[in-house]
């Protein structure tokens, strides 16, 4: 840069100062985040104590088990953490929501079979109903978000990425 030309501007990135003021405002949106947060720490758990946990929802601790159990838990995190991520954010991706709401739809569903099969207590059906409730508020939630953005699902009536499909 030489004498004589003008400083850039430094481009504005938004902070997170805004965060407690967006959860007194929105109290679905608070909720939400602190599922995100409960789903993370349970994901958490389940990886290195899926062999306590499971006995709990009337479940064989096998090694096979085990193995399984802990891989739902990664997801969960992975999942959990990215619905926590976009939540924090000042403008939530529609799409983000959506597809938690999904996921929360289909653990509904599978612990359901689960239990149907006679794989889970029926002590299981407490979390399953959890996720079922959870993916209607995240559904509430989406349609809230999604109907304000515009055209795309995006802030600005865009597509993620600034880019056509």
């Amino acid at each position: 840069m030489t004498a004589h030309q003008p400083a850039q501007p430094v481009p504005h990135h938004p902070s997170r100062p805004g965060v407690w003021a967006r959860a007194t405002t929105d109290p679905l949106r608070a909720i939400l985040a602190a599922i995100a947060i409960i789903t993370v720490l349970t994901g958490a758990a389940q990886i290195p104590f899926g062999g306590q946990v499971l006995p709990l929802i009337g479940a064989d601790p096998t090694p096979g088990m085990q193995q399984l159990f802990g891989t739902v838990g990664m997801f969960m995190v992975v999942v959990g953490g990215l619905l926590l991520h976009t939540l924090l954010n000042a403008v939530p991706s529609p799409e983000v929501v959506l597809w938690s709401g999904l996921q929360k739809t289909g653990a509904f569903g599978a612990v359901g079979i689960g239990v149907l099969n006679g794989v889970f207590s029926p002590a299981a059906l407490l979390v399953a109903f959890f996720d079922l409730a959870t993916a209607a508020l995240l559904f509430a939630y989406w349609r809230r978000i999604s109907g304000s953005t515009g055209s795309g699902g995006t802030a600005g009536g865009g597509t993620a990425g600034g880019t056509e499909p």
